[in-house]
């Protein structure tokens, strides 16, 4: 080998270990220093949505609801706000299957509005949905979701569709408060 073929681009060498150094020294800046302040990210309280972006969301609190399998006002109006925030996508913002990332699935998102169910539109039914998805879909379990929150779901998408199933309201208050 000639003495021309063993040398190294000297200037790479130096940026290469330049910058090297200045990655660890930003690492360390973070890590030991504070070097970044996310104190303007605010926490929220379980059961609250953030409002969106240029509307003001009224904050309902539906943690403390004893009966949450009984549909209310405050239970249909928060399952709207977490319906928009979760459910949406896919299932459009009116609740008819035709929401921006639906489009793409196999199959399509179900439609709520017209309520054509395949595990029935039970409250126990929609329930047994949202905590177990739907195999060979995309629909996803949502049991990570606080109870009141999935029974506020149930109870707007009961709200929004034409073809509501009967309910036992017995059987439900029998079945609901073993659900966790």
């Amino acid at each position: 080998m000639s003495s021309e073929q063993d040398s190294y681009n000297k200037g790479g060498m130096i940026t290469f270990v330049l910058s090297m150094i200045a990655s660890l020294g930003i690492m360390i800046y973070v890590a030991f220093f504070g070097g970044i302040d996310l104190k303007e990210v605010k926490e929220q309280a379980a059961g609250q949505i953030a409002p969106q972006a240029g509307e003001a969301a009224k904050k309902i609190d539906v943690s403390g609801v004893k009966d949450p399998w009984n549909p209310s006002d405050d239970m249909i109006a928060h399952g709207k706000q977490l319906f928009t925030q979760n459910c949406a996508m896919c299932h459009g913002n009116e609740g008819k299957g035709d929401g921006p990332a639906g489009a793409s699935l196999n199959p399509k998102p179900r439609n709520f509005v017209e309520g054509k169910w395949t595990h029935g539109g039970t409250r126990l039914g929609l329930m047994e949905v949202l905590e177990d998805g739907i195999k060979g879909s995309s629909m996803q379990s949502y049991k990570h979701m606080p109870i009141n929150d999935r029974w506020a779901l149930v109870h707007f998408i009961r709200s929004i569709t034409t073809n509501k199933v009967a309910d036992n309201d017995a059987d439900v208050a029998a079945k609901a408060p073993n659900l966790k």
